[in-house]
């Protein structure tokens, strides 16, 4: 096993992002992959213009990649935000007006998987309400993937880097998982395991594949320290990807690292050019 046995796909909202949106997809085909995701690209407007929906999806039908992920808008993302669903008010309901919008988007390019940041705790209001809050919109979110014949991911980031966002422990995740799931009855939540948070957070990460990887719906990768790519820091990637295959996920492994000082088609080196699209 190895690398060379695993499906990925490459993150356009953290690789690429020299070039404009609409190049990125091409650039991934031409590196060789064959499958994309992507944070909302538009962090303004929860709604942008259907002409800007369809330019999108003509630039990655075009390149010839699959859309394998998308998320829900999530606030200022790359930027002080983490998600808008649990932020009550004006952002709650960005969030609400946005599901449907990103289910259709994503349903239209046969997108299989939706990520719902949760969003920071806020000053002054109970974490209580604002849980409240978020299960509500993920019900609805949930409800909008299973529309599309999608799944619902919810991802646990990590404490130093988000020190106000609440999931930071692979339990906390896998139980708001676990809370939708028995909300809607659907079964369409799933934990998103990113092994460079859950890392950073300080977590067994062996053991944590040993306990979710039933509940886990995507993976995504990155080295650490540093957030570059694989081997570029001290994580044992291609044994954790090993492990997740044996304990029988099958899903996609998303490459969400950053390129450092080169540009980012020159940060693949680490994957043979022949395992790069996915089978």
């Amino acid at each position: 096993m190895g690398f060379a046995d695993q499906r990925f796909n490459v993150n356009l909202s953290i690789l690429f992002t020299e070039l404009p949106l609409l190049e990125r997809p091409a650039a991934a085909a031409a590196a060789g992959f064959t499958a994309v995701e992507l944070w909302w690209p538009w962090v303004d407007s929860p709604t942008p213009e259907q002409s800007e929906l369809d330019a999108l999806k003509r630039a990655i039908e075009d390149a010839g990649v699959r859309l394998t992920g998308l998320n829900f808008y999530a606030g200022r993302l790359p930027g002080p935000d983490r998600g808008a669903l649990s932020i009550p008010g004006e952002e709650s309901e960005r969030f609400r007006a946005n599901i449907d919008v990103a289910a259709d988007f994503a349903g239209s390019l046969g997108c299989g998987a939706l990520n719902a940041l949760y969003g920071n705790r806020v000053e002054g209001v109970d974490p209580a309400e604002q849980d409240a809050l978020a299960l509500e919109n993920l019900v609805l979110a949930a409800r909008a993937a299973d529309r599309i014949g999608a799944i619902l991911l919810v991802e646990t980031l990590n404490r130093p880097e988000s020190p106000l966002y609440p999931l930071v422990t692979a339990p906390a995740g896998v139980g708001i998982v676990d809370k939708v799931n028995r909300a809607t009855g659907l079964g369409n939540a799933r934990f998103l395991m990113d092994l460079y948070h859950l890392s950073m957070n300080g977590e067994d990460l062996p053991q944590v594949i040993a306990a979710y990887a039933d509940r886990t719906g995507h993976v995504q990768i990155a080295d650490n320290p540093g957030r570059g790519a694989p081997g570029t820091g001290t994580l044992p990637l291609e044994e954790l990807l090993d492990q997740l295959a044996k304990a029988g996920y099958e899903g996609w492994v998303g490459l969400e690292y950053k390129p450092g000082d080169r540009p980012s088609a020159e940060a693949f080196d680490w994957l043979p050019a022949a395992a790069r699209a996915a089978r």
